[in-house]
């Protein structure tokens, strides 16, 4: 299947979760991440899950799954490991809802790829399913290239692009400043501030 990649803004979307294990709970987390409003909707509930519900960041019905619990949805993650409640889920969904089936990507209109962060940086990885195995092995290479160094240079990165365009009406130098302030010595540099204020004094100085 071919799939086109997205990403979303979830932020005060509906989002329900199907079951409250393991499974449910890693999908949970990034929704949490995105800021999405969820919904769970299992018996029972991990430690965390339930810890997270207690603190208010996840709303719980203590149930099993039934149609209703997915009406107003944005995006639904069946996670409950059972293949009949995913048919159920399956069956419930409307086609212009995001479905994804933890145990049967091939019947989800979604799937979801591993994903690396640093701070504002994020890098996902699929195989369309091939192999998730392979996808977390590259995934843990992305890691090892691009360290917790790139999180506070991403920032910079994302301040500076900012200033760049407001204030620099040049567009030979706009296009210098945007390109250089991607060279490895910026990733690597102690003061990146500095190190940009001197590329300025360059290009006026020349």
């Amino acid at each position: 299947m071919n799939y086109y990649p997205i990403y979303l803004n979830l932020m005060d979307k509906r989002a329900v979760v199907i079951g409250g294990g393991k499974v449910a709970e890693r999908k949970i987390q990034g929704l949490m991440e995105a800021r999405a409003l969820i919904t769970v909707v299992s018996p029972e509930l991990t430690e965390k899950l339930h810890q997270y519900y207690k603190a208010g960041n996840i709303t719980w019905k203590k149930k099993t799954f039934s149609a209703e619990d997915i009406k107003d949805a944005f995006l639904i993650i069946a996670a409950a490991n059972d293949p009949e409640v995913s048919f159920a889920v399956k069956k419930a969904a409307a086609p212009n809802q995001l479905l994804n089936l933890a145990d049967n990507p091939e019947e989800s209109n979604f799937i979801l790829p591993s994903v690396y962060k640093q701070g504002k940086l994020s890098m996902t990885v699929s195989t369309s399913g091939a192999s998730p195995t392979l996808a977390k092995k590259i995934k843990q290479n992305l890691a090892s290239q691009y360290g917790p160094e790139y999180r506070d240079y991403v920032d910079f990165l994302y301040d500076c692009r900012k200033w760049i365009l407001q204030e620099i009406t040049d567009s030979k130098l706009k296009k210098y400043l945007l390109s250089a302030i991607t060279e490895r010595e910026f990733v690597t540099s102690t003061n990146r501030q500095k190190d940009f204020k001197d590329l300025l004094d360059k290009w006026n100085q020349s």
